[in-house]
């Protein structure tokens, strides 16, 4: 079903995007890569599964730079068909601290992006009568932890535009929701671990116990393939009707 079809998955490079994408690319589905970093690594990954891959550098946080990126999908690959807004930074500190920059740049990435990407992209989904748009969430999507109000605050807004999406094309073949994961073991979470370590005295292992026993009952992180399976799942026909979810795969996180 999916074979032919083309993703653009945003902050692909590494992480969580780029579990996303490898999942989507064994399905038959041409990948848009974007993401600072390495690119010629992930596109020659994504490559060697017979599909097309392309990058775009565009920065998340700049309207015109989605623009290109956007035009840049259609030129090359005659539009977008999958969409997944996965960009995101982190930066942790009180609010009486927090950078105003900072608190601009996360808001921005994390949030106004997928505004941006999604005002683009669902006109041509819906002339072409089918869609996916998929939100990469968090569980901070749905509760809160201090020092996180940046992040917080992007990511309850991803999930209350996901909703309002979902609501304005709910008789359409175009479907939109969010993934919430928990800890996932991805760069942005490992300069956590290590800077746990670092500040309790223990070595790596015992850092990540100890950062996953605060909050994920389960002690296990989520795996970018775990993610990556759930959005092939969302784009499926038996998730036509699976619309404005926000859907957390969080170890038991939000059980609590």
């Amino acid at each position: 079903m999916l074979k032919g079809k083309t993703a653009l998955v945003t902050g692909s490079t590494s992480g969580i995007g780029l579990g996303m994408a490898l999942a989507l690319a064994r399905e038959g589905v041409n990948i848009v890569l974007n993401g600072f970093g390495d690119a010629e690594g992930p596109q020659a990954e994504v490559a060697a599964l017979g599909v097309k891959a392309g990058y775009h550098g565009a920065d998340m946080s700049r309207p015109d730079d989605i623009a290109a990126l956007m035009a840049y999908a259609e030129r090359e690959f005659g539009g977008i068909d999958i969409l997944v807004n996965n960009a995101g930074i982190q930066h942790v500190a009180p609010v009486q601290d927090f950078p105003a920059e900072r608190w601009d740049a996360i808001i921005a990435i994390n949030l106004s992006s997928a505004f941006h990407t999604t005002r683009l992209a669902l006109p041509g989904m819906l002339a072409k009568g089918w869609g996916r748009i998929i939100n990469v969430a968090s569980v901070h999507g749905l509760v809160a932890s201090a020092q996180k109000s940046a992040y917080v605050a992007a990511k309850h807004g991803l999930v209350g535009f996901t909703k309002a999406v979902a609501l304005e094309t709910a008789t359409s073949p175009v479907t939109v929701n969010a993934i919430c994961p928990g800890w996932v073991l991805t760069p942005l979470v490992q300069k956590q671990v290590d800077a746990r370590a670092a500040a309790d005295g223990v070595d790596n292992a015992e850092a990540k116990r100890r950062l996953l026993a605060e909050k994920q009952p389960s002690l296990q992180f989520t795996t970018p393939e775990q993610l990556g399976a759930l959005a092939v799942f969302l784009c499926s026909e038996a998730a036509s009707n699976v619309r404005g979810q926000a859907w957390s795969l969080d170890g038991g996180w939000t059980a609590q």
